[in-house]
């Protein structure tokens, strides 16, 4: 419990599901051996209950316009390109985004894992405005990185992503969003609460199953 970053040079699928289904949320490093995963067991978590969702007057305006659509699992290779270059320190790096994609595909009955991506499309241009990469386990959602549009016309289409894909989860009878660590402003504004790394994992080991 004194611990929070590991690091590991095994890339298998099947390593990468036993991390996260003991909640470990893994991103990259870089060493003068080549690039590693580095999985982390967080101290707190940011988590989503839906009924605590917060939806901005700004979002709600959007949301009563018919010029968008969220979509799932349409278009996995463009939301990873979108979150490699648009964010300055990128840890989605090759190794990492193939061994994604071939957990998109090979979807994991046993342990009830499947990596998704989630994809907010303009209906007019069909241009791919916001999206994020991230898994199921159970009856959880995991976000691990996303994007969006800088366009000035795409303002707080962001945001819509977020409250379109909480409501999404919230339909389909998931138990909480877990929305990875905590200090990220965005994530209070929608409505996420900070669990301490035991509490957390208690809920987790429930919902997970």
């Amino acid at each position: 419990m004194q611990n929070s970053y590991y690091w590991s040079d095994d890339w298998s699928e099947e390593f990468y599901i036993e991390l996260a289904k003991a909640g470990f949320i893994s991103t990259t490093y870089d060493t003068l051996e080549g690039l590693v995963l580095l999985p982390e067991i967080q101290y707190d978590y940011a988590v989503l209950d839906f009924e605590n969702l917060h939806i901005s007057s700004k979002v709600k305006k959007l949301m009563n316009k018919d010029n968008y659509e969220l979509c799932i699992n349409t278009r996995i290779n463009e939301v990873i390109e979108k979150i490699s270059t648009q964010h300055k320190y990128n840890w989605l790096k090759k190794e990492y985004a193939e061994l994604l994609k071939n957990l998109h595909i090979n979807y994991d009955e046993k342990n009830n894992f499947k990596v998704i991506s989630v994809e907010l499309i303009c209906k007019d241009s069909d241009e791919l405005i916001a999206g994020e990469i991230g898994y199921f386990i159970g009856k959880t959602y995991t976000s691990l990185s996303g994007f969006s549009s800088k366009e000035k016309k795409y303002s707080n289409y962001g945001s819509l992503q977020l409250v379109l894909l909480a409501k999404y989860l919230q339909n389909n009878s998931f138990e909480f969003w877990n929305l990875g660590h905590p200090h990220m402003e965005y994530k209070k504004r929608l409505g996420s609460k900070i669990y301490k790394r035991g509490k957390f994992l208690d809920r987790w080991n429930k919902a997970s199953l």
